[in-house]
């Protein structure tokens, strides 16, 4: 079943309106990857098929339920801006300013916004880069 929640606007295409507007956002709490065989039970923010299983990014309270590694933490930033999914440049460019920093990046393009998941231990640094790279936009 389609949302009827979706905009008439596909979302914005301009590389520089993305950077100047996509007021980089972070989620509460840390999130974890792991695999499973189904989804079954499981409270999955973002789930992605691969050969080798389920691949799902929960929280801390689904992946200690469902019994997951919780050792390698992330922190889930949510860009802002309305980003078209026919945008060019923004994944790149905001991945060449974390890589600048030394700070590793996972990219889950939603219907509406870019999601990063990026170390925890370097949120702060994460969203530093991503503030200058808006402002230098």
């Amino acid at each position: 079943m389609v949302s009827s929640d979706l905009p008439a606007a596909p979302g914005e295409t301009d590389l520089g309106v993305l950077l100047r507007s996509m007021h980089p956002e972070v989620l509460s709490g840390d999130w974890f990857f792991t695999t499973v065989d189904s989804a079954g039970d499981v409270a999955a923010a973002a789930t992605v098929r691969e050969p080798e299983g389920l691949s799902v990014v929960v929280d801390r309270a689904e992946a200690e339920r469902i019994g997951a590694p919780t050792s390698h933490a992330y922190r889930w930033i949510t860009l802002r801006v309305h980003s078209s999914l026919d945008a060019v440049g923004l994944t790149a460019t905001v991945s060449a300013a974390l890589t600048e920093r030394g700070i590793s990046c996972n990219v889950i393009a939603g219907a509406f916004h870019d999601h990063l998941l990026v170390p925890a231990a370097r949120v702060d640094d994460a969203v530093a880069a991503l503030v200058v790279l808006a402002e230098s936009a």
